[in-house]
């Protein structure tokens, strides 16, 4: 072979080398990418550049090269491999270290939102610590009402004959006695009728004197019978007629013995307080002229609308609450009245509460709210209805912890303003600030704001 044809093999022999130089590495490559991706595919991936080198081994300095390389990848893999183990090893460490990360920072984030108190604080500020539990709930029902006269015991003064006012002795607002004089008329009507009566008992006292006159004749045998049975009709209807004058005057409201004929007073009919005046001196009144009202506020009713679809909760005998809304003043009664007819115009009907009212409190014309139980129900969790806070726009709770107390965010459900029901966010049996609990909220926004600050 001649010097130019082995320098042609050697040449064509080298090329040879690179191209399988570069095939194994770029084999090398791609195993270590899948030994990196997952760790089973290993062996394969080993066996697969195995099966190359053997591919590649016909020529012996190429078999060297790969053998090289081979070697240099497979101690590759071995300590990818070695790392991937000891990756392994350290796992369960890792796993562990998140739960523990979590915990963390639970406490510490219930270290920040802790209000902090001492006991001798929760005693100064008066606060009851309570356990959230069972209790019965009461859905209630509030219906509009107003306060208004008694009407049993209210009185329309009205004088019965006509007259000019003499004198008025009661004013607004006074309270009056049963029988007490409130005004004096003078009437020409009255002093009439007391001028007939008069008459009627003198031709009385004629009468009876004629009739034992002459029942005593009778008796003597000197006139006869039928003059002694004449005098004795005539005695009887003058006391008819002297019976018929009183009975108008006591219809009038007039005395009867009054020495002054035309003298007419109006007399308070029962205790009670001068509510309305239409009377002066001097005035000309007729008679069915209201000129005072006179009630008795001891008692007053509570006049309640009621929508159709409400009538089956108002019955008699109920029992509710009456709730000013002008001040704090509640009161407890009874429905004592439900209308039968629903209204043309407004489509409610009527009921009616009677109330003691011995202070006077309860004044006609004041707007109230009547309150009744609609449902009753049992709730599993409830607290207070002083315990609830709004904290960023939330109903809260304060949960006692160690060292103070922890606002905890809450849903409430139905309420009957003395318990709430929670229905999500609070166990029961938790402990939590049942009074007091806005002195807690005060003493958060403190310290948020120097936490800010």
């Amino acid at each position: 072979m001649s010097t130019e044809e082995r320098k042609t093999f050697a040449e064509r022999i080298g090329k040879k080398q690179w191209m399988a130089i570069v095939a194994v590495l770029v084999v090398g490559l791609a195993v270590g990418a899948l030994i990196l991706r997952t760790a089973p595919a290993k062996p394969e991936a080993a066996g697969h550049s195995e099966a190359g080198g053997h591919a590649d081994g016909e020529h012996h300095e190429e078999g060297k090269a790969e053998g090289k390389d081979h070697g240099h990848d497979h101690g590759h893999e071995e300590a990818k491999g070695h790392g991937d183990k000891e990756h392994h090893g350290e796992e369960p460490r890792e796993k562990g270290a998140p739960g523990e990360a979590k915990a963390e920072s639970t406490a510490h984030k219930e270290d920040e939102e802790k209000i902090p108190f001492t006991e001798e604080q929760v005693k100064a500020a008066g606060m009851a610590i309570e356990s959230a539990g069972p209790a019965r709930i009461k859905t209630s029902l509030q219906l509009p009402g107003e306060i208004k006269f008694n009407e049993d015991r209210t009185a329309h003064v009205v004088p019965r004959v006509a007259g000019v006012v003499d004198s008025v002795s009661a004013n607004l607002g006074q309270e009056v006695k049963r029988g007490q004089v409130l005004a004096v008329l003078s009437s020409p009507g009255l002093s009439e009728q007391r001028s007939a009566l008069q008459s009627a008992q003198r031709r009385l006292e004629l009468a009876r004197t004629t009739y034992e006159r002459e029942k005593k004749l009778w008796e003597e045998k000197i006139s006869p019978q039928q003059d002694y049975l004449q005098a004795q009709q005539a005695m009887q209807e003058a006391q008819i007629a002297v019976a018929n004058a009183n009975q108008k005057l006591l219809a009038l409201g007039a005395t009867p013995g009054s020495p002054a004929l035309g003298r007419y007073e109006l007399r308070a009919p029962f205790d009670g307080m001068v509510v309305e005046k239409h009377i002066s001196l001097g005035e000309s009144v007729g008679e069915a002229v209201n000129v005072f009202t006179i009630s008795d506020l001891s008692t007053v009713w509570a006049e309640i609308s009621v929508a159709a679809g409400n009538l089956n909760l108002v019955r008699i005998g109920e029992p509710v609450t009456i709730r000013s809304t002008a001040f704090d003043q509640t009161a407890s009664g009874t429905v004592s009245y439900v209308g039968s007819l629903i209204g043309a115009q407004t489509r409610t009907a009527t009921a009616r509460v009677t109330l003691t009212n011995p202070q006077r409190v309860w004044r006609p014309g004041l707007f109230v709210n009547v309150e009744l139980v609609s449902s009753e129900a049992d709730a599993p969790v409830t607290v207070s209805a002083d315990a609830v806070q709004t904290v960023e726009e939330k109903p809260t709770v304060f949960l006692k912890v160690p060292g103070g107390f922890l606002p905890q965010h809450v849903q409430t459900g139905r309420s009957d303003g003395k318990r709430i029901e929670i229905v999500g966010g609070l166990k029961p049996g938790a402990a939590y600030a049942a009074s007091g609990s806005f002195v807690i909220k005060s003493q958060q926004g403190k310290s948020s704001a120097t936490h800010t600050h």
